[in-house]
């Protein structure tokens, strides 16, 4: 235990904060201190009354709420879920909850250094009213948590869901780190524990403020129970877990380069930066929009779509709002699944379902580590089941190439082009005022997918763009975004490009964006979710087969880094 931990639990022969001991020093009392002291004395075993309860329990791992000036705790009242018929909930009604008031407090102020507040949940999602954990770090001697659903919310993003108590700080321990998998976690006592009793489903911003000012988010979803006849809105949980360095490495480098890089990510610690994942520059702005709408929505992660299939059935449509490169193989089969049940898929992302990964359960629970070795030769499950090997899907031992059920699939990064189009009478680009030939600056941004002559292509594919780039400054390629159909009557639509997202909220992207490419973006996407909300796509809007006109071979590129 370390000091700033010792100050406010008990262990036997340590003085606590609540020890009259440490107000007696020998040295220096006189006659006329005495009576102060006796007054101070006085108030020092009040509070220790008050909070004996709390001392006798330092065994626990949770820290108990201190009535300390701050934000008054908020329990907002939230509007029933509609109904279905008699006892059948059909989860949240998106537009009335969307009418309730909104604020902008959910922005970050002070984020500090990254260890001036940090924390995460023991849970990556729950279902409403269940219970979790917060793990939180900071010097600060308290802090209170701020829970804001986001949606739309007239442009404001956000609403006050929740606030707690104040909570003493505690500076936690550092990261541990797993030898030659690179793994880290922070092993921190529970501070809180916060029941979403009363939270609607959705996604979950909780800010942290301490006291001494400085504030940092903790990612959350509140996930649907069911999806029926709703659009599911996916956050890609995998994907955020890879990329986070918090503790010195994430799948792509640590602290010496690659070879030190995590084989083993953990959600068992704070994300690094502002602390919400890849949630708000990949994510809102596309939830944000479909909130906007008011369609009927459901909500998920990576965790659900791969243990938990039962949760969508019946769904209209499937979200997957941009960067979702890391799939296990329950979140492919699953998905596919779903596809061939009739099932709507929009991709609004680029390089999606380009890593294999496996989940794996770490002391706070299942499905708590998401295992990436980047290497089939590296990863011991390749002695035993080869097609669980952790590489990139297309690879040996075992090729699946994503572009199967993608259309589409991955080629390279570092790219920022226009957009140029293919075909304008395609039902997603009506009322764009697009034309042939029309380009759209800077919504083809840093990584790019097309459609190969050689990936196991599904058909009839309609290519919707073609738009020229240019990689490392000398080879030249060309960006696609696809539409298939499938004989279950399913429509997908895969944007293949890592702008698309941005592009309906310029406020996260590199810089500034024409506002004809948002208003084009953004209107396509609604083209896109309002369609597939509606059922399977195919009926009304078939694809028409141009695949020979624009699939290529596979280039000379390789990415495996």
């Amino acid at each position: 235990m370390n000091e700033s931990l010792s100050t406010f639990f008990v262990r036997p022969g340590e003085f606590t904060f609540c020890d009259p001991a440490r107000l007696y020093d020998r040295k220096i009392m006189n006659l006329r201190r005495i009576a102060l002291l006796v007054a101070a004395l006085g108030v020092v075993v009040a509070v220790c009354v008050q909070y004996g309860t709390n001392l006798l329990d330092s065994a626990k791992e949770t820290v108990t709420a201190l009535p300390t000036p701050g934000r008054p705790p908020v329990q907002v009242v939230t509007p029933p879920p509609e109904k279905g018929g008699p006892g059948k909930n059909v989860g949240i009604n998106v537009a009335k909850e969307n009418a309730l008031p909104g604020t902008t407090d959910w922005k970050l102020k002070n984020p500090g250094p990254q260890n001036a507040i940090e924390g995460y949940a023991d849970r990556v999602s729950v279902d409403p009213g269940d219970k979790f954990g917060l793990y939180v770090s900071t010097p600060a001697r308290d802090f209170q948590v701020e829970a804001y659903r986001m949606g739309w919310y007239d442009g404001k993003q956000g609403r006050l869901v929740w606030s707690s108590d104040r909570v003493r700080g505690q500076r936690q321990a550092a990261a541990e780190t797993t030898p030659q998998i690179y793994m880290a976690r922070a092993p921190w006592k529970r501070s809180l524990e916060v029941s979403t009793q009363g939270w609607p489903e959705g996604d979950y911003r909780l800010k942290l403020v301490s006291a001494a000012g400085h504030d940092r988010w903790v990612p959350l979803t509140v996930r649907s129970k069911s999806a029926e006849g709703r659009s599911v809105f996916i956050n890609a949980v995998a994907t955020w877990a890879a990329y986070n360095s918090w503790g010195g490495a994430n799948i792509y480098g640590g602290i010496k380069g690659y070879g030190d890089r995590a084989r083993k990510v953990s959600f068992d610690r704070p994300y690094s930066g502002a602390g919400d994942g890849l949630f708000g520059w990949h994510e809102l702005p596309m939830l944000t929009l479909a909130e906007r709408m008011g369609i009927p929505l459901a909500y998920g992660t990576s965790l659900e779509l791969d243990s938990e299939p039962a949760r969508f059935k019946g769904a209209r449509g499937m979200i997957f709002p941009s960067h979702d490169e890391y799939w296990s193989s329950g979140m492919r089969t699953n998905t596919i699944a779903l596809r061939d049940k009739g099932v709507n898929l929009a991709f609004f992302g680029a390089n999606n379902a380009y890593r294999h990964v496996r989940f794996e359960s770490s002391p706070l629970g299942a499905e708590r580590v998401v295992t990436c070795y980047k290497d089939a030769a590296e990863d011991p499950m390749s002695l035993t089941d080869t097609d669980e090997a952790t590489q990139q899907w297309r690879q040996a031992p075992n090729p699946r190439p994503e572009s199967s059920f993608l259309g589409i699939q991955y080629e390279w990064a570092g790219v920022l082009a226009p957009y140029v189009v293919t075909d304008p009478n395609v039902w997603m680009y009506k009322g764009t005022g697009a034309h042939a030939g029309s380009q759209y600056p800077g919504l083809v941004r840093s990584e790019f997918d097309r459609v190969f002559s050689d990936g196991n292509t599904p058909r009839p594919i309609q290519i919707l763009s073609n738009s020229p780039v240019v990689i490392n400054g000398k080879d030249k390629s060309f960006a696609n975004s696809s539409y298939y159909t499938t004989v279950s009557g399913a429509g997908v639509f895969s944007a293949g490009t890592l702008g698309w997202t941005c592009a309906v909220d310029a406020s996260p992207c590199w810089g500034k964006l024409p506002k004809e490419t948002g208003k084009f973006a953004t209107k396509v996407a609604e083209n896109i979710i309002s369609a597939f909300q509606a059922g399977p796509a195919a009926k009304a809007h078939p694809a028409v087969d141009n695949y020979e006109k624009y699939a290529r071979p596979t280039g000379r590129f390789k990415y495996n880094m």
